[in-house]
C-alpha cells in the first residue's frame, strides 16, 4: 500500500518546500544570455541616447526661428542643417522640422509649422539615464533585453547557473530508443526523453542515464552516483508492486515524504530527499509521467532556477461534461476548436497518442466531482 498518501496540492507544497533556489552563478557574454536569469541588478554605465539625435528625417533648426509659421504664412530660414533619423543634432539647434512640413527654396528653407524646443529630438538619456537600473536580479533575459544590453555596451552579465537534473529510467522491459526492434513485452524508453526535453525547455541542464533494471541495489547506486545533481527524477518502479523499489530506496537513503498522490492520472508518484536534494519518482505510464512533469517538476525547477512560472493558458467553453474521481485532482487532455475545449481522454494513463493530439489540459480540482458542459475552463497549454 501507499505509505505517504497525499492530496495533489499538499504534495506539491511539500516538494516546493524542499526545493531551494540555486546560489551558483557564472559570467556569460550578453549575446549568449537570452533565456538566462540574472543574478545581479544591472545599472546602465551610459546614457542612451548619448547625444541629442534627430527623431525624424528633416532639418535641424532653432525653435525660436519658427515662431508664427503656418501653412498660409511660412517662415523662411537660412540657418538650418539637413539630417536623417538618428543623426546628431548640434548644440546650436534645438528642434527638427520634418521633411513634409517644409520645402527648399534655393538655399533657404520654407517652414509651415511652428516648433517648440526639442520637437522631434530624442534627448540625451531619454531612453536610459546613466546609473539607472535597467534589469533586476531574477529577470529572465529576452532577445530585446539582450539588444538593450548591447546598446549600452554591456558585453557580459552575471547569471544563475542552470539547475542540474539527472533522469534515471527504470524497468527491465525497456529498450533504448532505436537500438533494435522490440520483442514481445518490450517498450522503447520514451519517458526519459520527454522528461529531458521538458527539463531543458524549463531552463535546466538535463542528463539521462542508461536504463536501470528493476533492482534495488542498482537503483541505489544510480542515485548515489548522481548525488551532485540539483534534482533527480526516477521514472518507473514507484507503485506498490513487488518490484517497485524506488520509494523503499528513498526511505532508506534519506526521506520519503510523499508516496501516492490523489491525482488522476499519476497516483503512483513519490517524492523524497537524498543528501539534501529533491528526488521525484514518476509513474512509468507516459501520460501519468507527463502530468507529474507539469504539475510538480515544472514549478520545482522554476523555483530552483529563479524563474517565474508563466505557464501559457487560455480560456474556453467546455464542449462536454468531464467526470472525475471524488477527492482526486484530475488532469484532462483537451483539443481546442472554435473557442471550445473538447475532452479527448478522461482516463488512460498509457495512451500517448492522446497527448500528441491534445492542445493542453484542464485541471478538475479535488473538491469538484467533474465539470459540466458549457462551463468556462482554463486550458493549460502543452508547450
Amino acid at each position: 500500500m501507499f505509505r505517504r498518501f497525499r492530496g495533489a496540492a499538499a504534495a506539491k507544497d511539500m516538494l516546493l518546500d524542499r526545493c531551494l533556489p540555486l546560489q551558483r552563478t557564472e559570467r556569460l557574454p550578453s549575446m549568449q544570455a537570452s533565456g538566462r536569469v540574472l543574478s545581479q541588478d544591472i545599472f546602465s554605465p551610459v546614457s542612451l541616447p548619448g547625444f541629442d539625435r534627430a527623431a525624424m528625417d528633416g532639418f535641424a533648426v532653432r525653435s525660436e526661428d519658427t515662431r508664427g509659421a503656418k501653412p498660409n504664412a511660412p517662415v523662411i530660414l537660412d540657418n538650418f542643417l539637413a539630417l536623417r533619423t538618428g543623426m546628431l543634432v548640434p548644440g546650436c539647434y534645438d528642434a527638427v522640422v520634418m521633411s513634409e512640413d517644409c520645402r527648399m527654396r534655393g538655399t533657404t528653407l520654407e517652414i509651415t509649422v511652428q516648433l517648440h524646443a526639442y520637437k522631434n529630438v530624442s534627448r540625451i538619456g531619454e531612453d536610459i539615464s546613466v546609473g539607472e537600473r535597467v534589469f533586476s536580479e531574477g529577470h529572465t533575459l529576452r532577445p530585446p533585453d539582450v539588444a538593450m544590453l548591447s546598446a549600452l555596451g554591456i558585453d557580459e552579465v552575471s547569471i544563475y547557473e542552470r539547475p542540474r537534473v539527472v533522469i534515471i529510467p527504470t524497468g527491465g522491459e525497456l529498450v533504448p530508443i532505436g537500438l533494435r526492434p522490440l520483442g514481445v513485452g518490450e517498450a522503447y524508453e520514451i519517458n526519459g526523453l520527454i522528461a529531458r526535453l521538458y527539463a531543458e525547455k524549463w531552463g535546466a541542464r538535463a542528463k539521462k542515464t542508461e536504463i536501470v533494471s528493476d533492482d534495488e541495489g542498482l537503483i541505489r547506486e544510480a542515485i548515489s552516483s548522481n548525488a551532485d545533481a540539483d534534482m533527480i527524477i526516477i521514472i518507473g518502479g514507484t507503485s506498490v508492486g513487488e518490484k517497485d523499489y524506488a520509494p523503499k530506496v528513498l526511505e532508506e537513503m534519506g526521506e520519503l515524504f510523499v508516496h501516492g498522490v490523489r491525482l488522476q492520472p499519476g497516483k503512483p508518484t513519490a517524492f523524497g530527499v537524498v543528501a539534501g536534494k529533491p528526488v521525484v519518482c514518476l509513474p512509468g505510464y507516459p501520460v501519468a509521467a507527463l502530468s507529474d512533469l507539469y504539475l510538480f517538476v515544472r514549478p520545482a525547477l522554476q523555483k530552483i532556477g529563479h524563474r517565474s512560472d508563466r505557464q501559457p493558458k487560455v480560456s474556453a467553453r467546455l464542449a462536454r461534461k468531464i467526470p472525475s474521481r471524488p477527492n482526486y485532482l484530475s488532469m484532462v487532455r483537451v483539443i481546442l476548436k472554435d473557442g471550445e475545449a473538447e475532452p479527448i481522454m478522461i482516463s488512460g494513463a498509457g495512451i500517448l497518442s492522446s497527448v500528441a493530439r491534445a492542445d493542453g489540459f484542464v485541471v478538475v480540482p479535488e473538491e469538484r466531482e467533474g465539470l459540466e458542459a458549457g462551463e468556462t475552463v482554463v486550458v493549460e497549454l502543452f508547450e
